[in-house]
């Protein structure tokens, strides 16, 4: 079985041109698991196990796929809690439950080998390690189908959530910060740390003008695309629709970070069947193509980014997906920046010049019309904050978009490109997709 541990597959530098496998690979399925708040620890049916097993056979029957056809496996063996996520100390062991539950494969883990079996995935042969997040896993799937690594591949992102505190576990938990924390979580961690100094009261409000509550039209506008979605948190739990005068009036989690800048997490899984072009064509639904895939991991030079390096990495980013896909930004239809910090969307809009956003104007922009019924749809997925913490929304939708089947959140403008991403200005990865290979 062919394994990958390293990361020359990446597309991460500038000037690399054309991607060579550009409109050569597709997307032709996806699947869902439901989305709950969190895994109770009992219910057997509600494992990330069972939500993913569920996900992926969904994937396989909407391409038309069966098992015997799967040959590569991308899965993310990490819960994105984080090793000291959640009540940590409690995830493991769980004695309570029979063989083969005496670990955590299978409850709050996933990884390959226990996929390939529990599935019957019996023609693997290319089932990589270290598997990165999703905003890189669409890119290592892509990029292994176009080498020829596999042919038709499961990408699986399962994320887990369980009772107690997210993500303050370990030293998390600590009353202290010890060490280099001292420089970096002073307050405690926090992962809107990195963007309470740049937006919006200090340096990108005082270059630019507006304040806070210019965020509001974008964070409602996400609830209800979210609304929108069937399949996720928002709309399958009743969750009401967010107002301006809730999300003004809503607390501070690390000032000036309101609790509806954040995303929410959940227990979660979900897969995506990507394929050759030339097979896709033959399946069931009509094929998304792959238009190119890059990734980045830019260095800052202190503790904390600055607002001028983070418009730096987001320049860079878009010059490099827009350079392997041969395309410009008027040239994007459908925009699926991240959201899992309403903080960081203006920084993609702008890097990116969706709809001609420039740098400054992402404010004037949210209080136009960014419904998915108006002239400029931005987000139509609802992202995280719509749909809670899968990091999925912004894949499945720019796929739908572009089939024709995102049912309510269906665009009314033009749908033959998409741009979608998991990622923050100094890490991730984004990925451009085309309802036709050129």
């Amino acid at each position: 079985m062919a394994t990958q541990s390293h990361y020359d597959w990446r597309r991460d530098k500038d000037g690399l041109g054309v991607w060579e496998h550009r409109g050569k690979v597709a997307v032709a399925g996806v699947g869902h698991s439901p989305v709950d708040r969190r895994w109770d620890g009992v219910s057997m049916d509600k494992t990330l196990g069972a939500y993913t097993i569920l996900a992926c056979q969904k994937a396989m029957d909407e391409a038309g796929v069966t098992p015997d056809r799967i040959d590569g496996i991308v899965c993310c063996d990490s819960h994105i809690a984080g090793a000291s996520g959640g009540s940590a100390s409690q995830w493991a062991p769980r004695p309570y439950f029979d063989p083969p539950y005496n670990t955590e494969y299978g409850l709050t883990l996933i990884n390959a080998a226990w996929l390939i079996k529990e599935m019957n995935l019996t023609n693997v042969k290319y089932a990589p390690s270290n598997v990165p997040n999703i905003s890189e896993m669409v890119g290592l799937a892509s990029q292994a189908v176009g080498d020829g690594m596999c042919n038709t591949c499961l990408m699986i992102y399962p994320t887990g959530n369980l009772e107690g505190r997210y993500r303050r576990g370990g030293e998390n938990a600590d009353d202290y910060a010890r060490g280099a924390r001292q420089w970096t979580v002073p307050w405690g961690n926090h992962g809107g740390n990195d963007f309470i100094n740049i937006f919006p009261h200090n340096q990108y409000c005082l270059k630019y003008g507006g304040h806070h509550d210019d965020l509001a039209p974008f964070v409602i506008n996400q609830h209800r695309n979210g609304q929108l979605t069937p399949r996720g948190f928002n709309a399958s739990n009743g969750i009401p629709q967010l107002t301006a005068e809730a999300y003004v009036n809503s607390r501070y989690i690390l000032n000036p970070l309101r609790i509806w800048d954040c995303d929410r997490p959940v227990n979660a899984s979900a897969a995506y069947l990507f394929t050759t072009a030339e097979r896709a064509r033959d399946m069931k639904q009509p094929p998304v193509y792959v238009l190119n895939h890059s990734q980045h991991n830019f260095k800052q030079r202190t503790t904390q980014p600055d607002l001028d390096e983070i418009e730096a990495w987001t320049d860079r980013a878009a010059k490099r997906m827009y350079e392997g896909a041969g395309l410009g930004p008027a040239d994007v239809d459908i925009f699926n920046p991240y959201d899992g910090y309403a903080t960081m969307a203006q920084f993609f809009l702008e890097g990116f010049q969706w709809h001609g956003v420039k740098r400054g104007d992402a404010f004037a922009f949210y209080a136009d019309d960014i419904r998915v019924e108006g002239p400029h749809p931005l987000c139509s997925s609802g992202g995280n904050l719509g749909n809670g913490r899968t990091r999925t929304a912004m894949y499945t939708d720019s796929i739908e978009q572009l089939r024709g089947t995102a049912g309510k959140r269906q665009v009314t403008v033009r749908a033959e490109t998409a741009l979608a991403a998991f990622t923050t200005p100094s890490s991730g990865g984004w990925i451009m997709f085309g309802k036709y290979p050129s």
